[in-house]
């Protein structure tokens, strides 16, 4: 597996896995904006010529506030998303950011348990905040020092 910089080339790929992943999914124009957005670091992990996942933020003024994570559920179970997630934070340092914020569905116990391995710490909840089903998120959140 390697993890590379999302570009013009894994647009379609990335759009094409939120339509497997989520019930209300990026389209492609909004996937492809992210790239002009000087706000936004999104990385993809590829597997051989498989893009296997992806991983999205965007930061202001130091706080970042991760978009999506998704994994091909042909990819799951193999580390993927915690290699995405420790990459991401990696990054986020290195461009001076000191947190990270994420909404996970209340019901995604996978998603959460990999959260708070990685020391993410709930901060909160969203009533409503999902649709299709609708459904409570938790706001999680990571800190660091610079």
């Amino acid at each position: 597996m390697v993890i590379l910089p999302m570009d013009d080339s894994h647009v379609a790929a990335v759009a094409e896995l939120e339509k497997t992943c989520f019930s209300d999914p990026w389209s492609e124009k909004s996937v492809a904006s992210e790239l002009e957005n000087p706000l936004s670091l999104w990385l993809v992990a590829k597997v051989g010529d498989c893009l296997a996942g992806y991983i999205g933020s965007q930061t202001v003024l130091g706080e970042a506030d991760m978009m999506n994570l998704a994994v091909d559920p042909n990819f799951r179970r193999q580390g993927i998303g915690e290699a995405l997630v420790l990459q991401l934070v990696k990054e986020l340092k290195s461009r001076g950011a000191y947190c990270l914020t994420l909404e996970v569905r209340a019901s995604n116990e996978a998603a959460i348990g990999l959260y708070n391995k990685l020391g993410f710490a709930a901060v909160g909840r969203r009533r409503d905040y999902y649709e299709k089903p609708r459904e409570d998120a938790c706001i999680l959140r990571k800190e660091w020092n610079v």
